[in-house]
């Protein structure tokens, strides 16, 4: 009976921690998204543009001919 009760609470424990570790996690993700949210958001109305394009890269000096 003795080594039941300890499974028993030993199985609510880790119920609470897992609980605990989804809590964080979406906390985490929430964090995230509205960081990711806020720059599309500042960039938006920005008249000098992004400073880190996805476009083809362009090199720093001409080539000689």
């Amino acid at each position: 009976m003795f080594e039941y009760e300890i499974h028993q609470i030993r199985s609510a424990e880790l119920i609470r921690e897992a609980q605990n570790h989804r809590l964080v996690t979406e906390a985490l993700r929430g964090r995230r998204a509205d960081r990711r949210g806020a720059g599309r958001r500042s960039g938006r109305n920005d008249t000098e543009g992004q400073a880190h394009s996805r476009g083809p890269r362009r090199h720093r000096f001409a080539r000689a001919a």
